[in-house]
């Protein structure tokens, strides 16, 4: 194995978004346990990547049980930090933003980005920061959603065949020739510098919500899905209205 010295610096960015319902209190457990056992499933030295947890949850308890597991993950040589928020100034852009305001991000090259419940497979990082490094035009690497509960129902599988659509034809199309692409807000890797010389993380659009909201488990259920569909259409009809102008000018 090459010396961990020839690695490339990696903050590694689990988002823990708004927690409101005590309903989620019963999965939380099991999403702690997932989230401990990550760092045997990313083959990266230790010393090379910073795990940065973002908790947005407004309920004690998760907070709790998330820093503690946290806690667990440092005793075993793991770099994490536990990054909570006072307010919630930006809604859920405001985390990633504040996030990328601490010192130590200074010292990274590039940025992994996962919701916290995530499975990336042990060569993820292998894949896609390589692919970054070897391309030093590029500034995103999106990796391709797979799901756990796609064959669940009629109504998983329906979803499952309209994403998978959306990553091998319309998201190979546009990266192949060079197209738009779009960062799914998940799965991805970012070169951080191209992330700065952007302006960060904008708050003044509810595409933000678009694009960290939506998790690994395809929603089983109408009210689930209606929401997500929601924003799925809405906020980008509210980027094209605030970004057409400008656009257009430029």
């Amino acid at each position: 194995m090459p010396s961990s010295s020839l690695y490339a610096f990696l903050l590694t960015m689990l988002w823990m978004m708004m927690m409101l319902s005590v309903a989620v209190k019963a999965s939380l457990w099991s999403l702690c346990k997932y989230i401990c056992t990550m760092k045997k499933r990313i083959s990266w030295p230790t010393n090379r990547i910073i795990i940065q947890v973002l908790d947005d949850s407004t309920d004690p308890a998760s907070k709790e049980l998330v820093r503690r597991e946290c806690e667990r993950w440092s005793t075993e040589g793991v770099t994490i930090t536990f990054e909570i928020r006072d307010n919630m100034n930006g809604y859920k852009a405001g985390a990633p933003r504040e996030g990328m305001k601490h010192s130590y991000v200074k010292q990274c090259d590039y940025i992994a980005i996962f919701d916290a419940d995530f499975q990336p497979d042990p060569d993820f990082l292998h894949r896609t920061v390589l692919f970054l490094i070897y391309n030093p035009k590029l500034a995103l690497v999106q990796g391709r959603w797979e799901f756990v509960n796609g064959d669940q129902c009629m109504m998983t599988r329906l979803q499952e065949m309209s994403l998978s659509y959306h990553f091998t034809v319309e998201q190979q199309v546009g990266s192949s020739t060079f197209a738009f692409f779009g960062f799914n807000g998940t799965a991805g890797v970012w070169r951080i510098s191209a992330l700065n010389e952007s302006g960060g993380w904008n708050d003044q659009t509810t595409v933000e919500d678009m694009d960290i909201a939506v998790k690994i488990e395809l929603p089983c259920s109408f009210n689930a899905l209606r929401s997500q569909q929601h924003r799925w259409t809405c906020c980008p009809a509210n980027l094209f209205r605030k970004m057409a102008g400008p656009t257009i000018k430029s």
